[in-house]
C-alpha cells in the first residue's frame, strides 16, 4: 500500500525547464535579446526555480511579493516565505530594460533562461539587511552580499533551457531534483521522511540527531548544501566525501538517501531555517531537523533563534513538520552522544573541539578524537587538509 506524499509548498510542483521544441525555440530566440549575467547567488536560484525547489516561485520576486516577505515573511498571496529571491542589476542596465522584454539569462557568455520581465524597481539594501538578517552590519556575509549588488531589481518568470555548468559536473549522480526524490521516496514505501540541512563535514553529534530522528519516521534524505559558501568553509567535495565515507558503514542503506542541495547560503540564521523546510517540503519531506544556530554565522543570531522564528508560523501554514534538537557531543561520564536536556555533566567531561583546534589536528596529521568524529571522516579531512596546504 502506497501513502501519498506531503503536498509541495502552494499545492503544485513547479517545473520551469523547457524540453523538446520548446527549449530548441528559446535557445534559438535567446540569441537575439539582450542579456543579463548570472551571479553565482543566482544561478543557484534559477536552478532551484527550474525544478521545483522553491515551488511555488516561477520566476524572481515581484516588488508586491518582495515587500511582503521582507516585512512579513509572506508570499502576498499568504503562503509563508523567509528570503527574498530576486534579480538584482545595475541602474544603467536596468535603464536599458522596459516591463514586457525578454531577457537572456546568462552564466557567463553561456545563455540558460529566458526572463519575461514583468517589472523593475528598486529597494532599500539596509532594511532588507535589518529584516532578513537582523543586522545591517556589512561583515556579516549575507549582508555583504546585499551590499555588493545591483540598485534595480527584476521581476518575472524564468524559462529555463539549460541549467547552470555545475548541473552536469558536480555531483551529478547526487543533484536529484523534487520529482525524484518523491518518486524515491514513493518506490521505497516511505511516507514520513525528515530532511537534514547541513554545510559542514559530517561529526558524531550530527551521525546521533540525524539516527534519533530516524527513529520516528521511515527515511532519512541527508542533503547537504553544495552552493556557494563562505570561502573559509568546509568545501562541498570534502563535505560530501565524508559522509560517503561512513553511509555505507553505519547508515542502512535502505533508509538513507543521500543527495545535494545546490543552493547558495545566505546565512541568515532564523529566516534560513524556514527556508531550508520550505524547500525540503518541495523535496517530499514531512519532517525537518532544526538544530542549534541554524544556518547561523558568528555571533548575530541566539543559538536557538531558528527553532523559536517558527512559532511565528501555523503549523498548518508551514506544513512541514519541525523537530528541534539543543547542542548535542560526546561526554566521557555519560559515554556517549547526550545533549544539554539529558547530560547532567559540567562541560569538563564533554569533548569539544574548536574549529582551530581541528585544523590544528588535521594540519599535524593527527586523526581527531573519535568521540568527535569518526576515524574515515578524519582521514577524509586530513588529506583535505594536506591537498590545500601542499
Amino acid at each position: 500500500m502506497t501513502f501519498p506524499l506531503i503536498k509541495p509548498h502552494g499545492g503544485l510542483l513547479i517545473n520551469r525547464l523547457l524540453s523538446g521544441d520548446a527549449r530548441e525555440e528559446a535557445r534559438v530566440t535567446a540569441q537575439t535579446l539582450p542579456k543579463i549575467s548570472l551571479s553565482e547567488t543566482n544561478l543557484a536560484d534559477l536552478e532551484m526555480i527550474a525544478m521545483g525547489a522553491l515551488s511555488p516561485l516561477t520566476g524572481f520576486m515581484s516588488q508586491q511579493d518582495y515587500r511582503s516577505v521582507v516585512h512579513d515573511m509572506y508570499l502576498s498571496n499568504g503562503l509563508p516565505w523567509t528570503i527574498p529571491i530576486t534579480l538584482a542589476v545595475t541602474a544603467e542596465q536596468a535603464q536599458r530594460l522596459a516591463p514586457g522584454d525578454h531577457v537572456t539569462l546568462t552564466e557567463g557568455d553561456r545563455p540558460l533562461a529566458i526572463l519575461r520581465l514583468s517589472e523593475k524597481y528598486t529597494y532599500d539594501r539596509e532594511v532588507e539587511a535589518a529584516h532578513v538578517y537582523r543586522t545591517t552590519d556589512g561583515a556579516h556575509p549575507g549582508v555583504a552580499r546585499v551590499y555588493r549588488q545591483g540598485d534595480t531589481l527584476l521581476a518575472g518568470d524564468i524559462d529555463v533551457f539549460d541549467l547552470p555548468a555545475r548541473a552536469h559536473s558536480e555531483f551529478a549522480e547526487l543533484r536529484y531534483t523534487p520529482t525524484e526524490t518523491r518518486r524515491i521516496f514513493t518506490e521505497r514505501g516511505w511516507r514520513r521522511i525528515v530532511g537534514f540541512q547541513t554545510r559542514n563535514p559530517i561529526h558524531r553529534a550530527h551521525e546521533y540527531i540525524q539516527k534519533t530522528a530516524l527513529e520516528i519516521v521511515d527515511g532519512l534524505l541527508l542533503h547537504p548544501l553544495v552552493g556557494e559558501t563562505k570561502g573559509d568553509d568546509i568545501p562541498a567535495d570534502v563535505r560530501i566525501e565524508s559522509y560517503q565515507a561512513i553511509l555505507n558503514v553505519y547508515y542502512p542503506a535502505s533508509r538513507v538517501l543521500l543527495g545535494v542541495f545546490p543552493a547558495a547560503m545566505r546565512y541568515a540564521g532564523p529566516r534560513e531555517a524556514i527556508f531550508h523546510a520550505i524547500a525540503r517540503k518541495n523535496y517530499g519531506c514531512s519532517h525537518f531537523i532544526v538544530g542549534r544556530d541554524h544556518a547561523g554565522v558568528g555571533k548575530y543570531y541566539g543559538s536557538y533563534d531558528a527553532h523559536y522564528i517558527f512559532d511565528e508560523f501555523s503549523p498548518e501554514a508551514i506544513g512541514i513538520t519541525p523537530l528541534f534538537f539543543e547542542h548535542t557531543f560526546f561526554c566521557k561520564s555519560c559515554g556517549g552522544v547526550v545533549s544539554l536536556k539529558t547530560c547532567p555533566h559540567d562541560t569538563s567531561h564533554h569533548v569539544s573541539l574548536s574549529g582551530t583546534q581541528v585544523r590544528e589536528m588535521l594540519s599535524r596529521g593527527e586523526l581527531l578524537p573519535e568521540e568527535f568524529t569518526r576515524p574515515e571522516v578524519s582521514r577524509v579531512l586530513m588529506r583535505a587538509v594536506r591537498e590545500r596546504t601542499s
